[in-house]
């Protein structure tokens, strides 16, 4: 008797799935055919760009296109302790700093503007990133204080200084003596345009600002701060009696140190205010502010700059931050 056996499961028989004792032979490789030429009567092929894509980063981006999340992102980022100084801005620690270092102003410059340079260039990292490879147009940066700490972190700085006698013995590397109502520049050349102190300096404040951010590529970052002719210190080495008006206080610096001030109002020092200056600024349709804020104070730094009338006297320091509109 014959034992009943199992179907395959998949009802094929068993002897089906045995390999062929002699395997056939593999047909031989099939030759690809040469790829034809496109027809010249085809659509030309579109040329790519050589020019690398600039990628925008968010702190470079216009202040309307950052969402809220950024905008906060950028906040703590710009009161982030400064690699230069390890100082967070703003902070009273700070503050103290620069009072301490500004009291020295006369006996050791060296110390009070190499700390105020390495404190402005953390701030400029602070709202548009590192500045290595960069190019930065420091305007009327005097000595070469700043510019000297740009090229330190790794920019490619130029001081433009119309006053040879600012310039000092020994001038930074790239200085050039000319005026910064006309910079011998081309249009868009500078990813970023600084200028410290200055503003309260020239005669025609506007067309200086104008002169700056046309320097200034598109997206690039402006950095002006300027002494207000109400903060405390707004007459300069005769404040704070600059208050009680400008020749009577020229003259008590006079028998007080024996020597004659070294600014004059109406010559090389000029009333400049807050309110104005925001005012034409926020005008302008070739930039945006980014930020409008005190320059040294420990906190408050922006709140203190939207009160009329108090701003003139206790922002002491104006610091715009404006961004190159594209």
């Amino acid at each position: 008797m014959t034992p009943w056996r199992k179907a395959p499961r998949w009802g094929a028989p068993r002897a089906s799935r045995q390999k062929p004792a002699v395997q056939a032979p593999r047909e031989a490789p099939r030759q690809r055919a040469p790829r034809q030429p496109v027809p010249q009567q085809q659509a030309p092929r579109q040329q790519v760009s050589q020019q690398p894509v600039a990628h925008q980063s968010v702190a470079q981006q216009p202040v309307a296109q950052q969402s809220v999340a950024q905008r906060a992102a950028l906040q703590r980022k710009s009161t982030a302790p400064g690699p230069g100084t390890g100082l967070r801005d703003p902070s009273l620690r700070r503050s103290l700093a620069l009072f301490r270092a500004f009291r020295h102003e006369q006996d050791d410059p060296e110390a009070c503007y190499s700390l105020l340079a390495r404190d402005a260039v953390d701030q400029v990292e602070a709202y548009d990133g590192p500045v290595k490879g960069r190019t930065v147009v420091d305007v009327g940066g005097g000595g070469g204080y700043f510019t000297q700490e740009f090229q330190k972190r790794g920019a490619h700085g130029y001081l433009f200084e119309p006053d040879m006698r600012e310039l000092g013995p020994k001038p930074p590397e790239g200085s050039v003596v000319a005026d910064g109502y006309l910079l011998p520049l081309a249009d868009g050349v500078a990813d970023v345009c600084f200028s410290s102190n200055v503003l309260e300096h020239v005669a025609d404040p506007q067309t200086f600002l104008s002169e700056m951010v046309r320097v200034t590529r598109p997206g690039g970052l402006i950095y002006v701060s300027f002494t207000n002719w109400l903060s405390p210190w707004g007459g300069h080495e005769w404040a704070p009696w600059h208050y009680l008006g400008a020749e009577r206080a020229r003259a008590r610096y006079r028998r007080r140190t024996g020597r004659p001030a070294k600014h004059t109002l109406g010559e090389n020092l000029f009333a400049v205010h807050i309110g104005p200056t925001l005012r034409q600024v926020r005008a302008r349709d070739d930039v945006t502010v980014v930020s409008a804020r005190s320059r040294y104070w420990p906190f408050l730094a922006q709140a203190v700059t939207r009160a009329p009338g108090l701003r003139e006297f206790a922002t002491w320091n104006l610091l715009l931050i404006l961004r190159r509109c594209p």
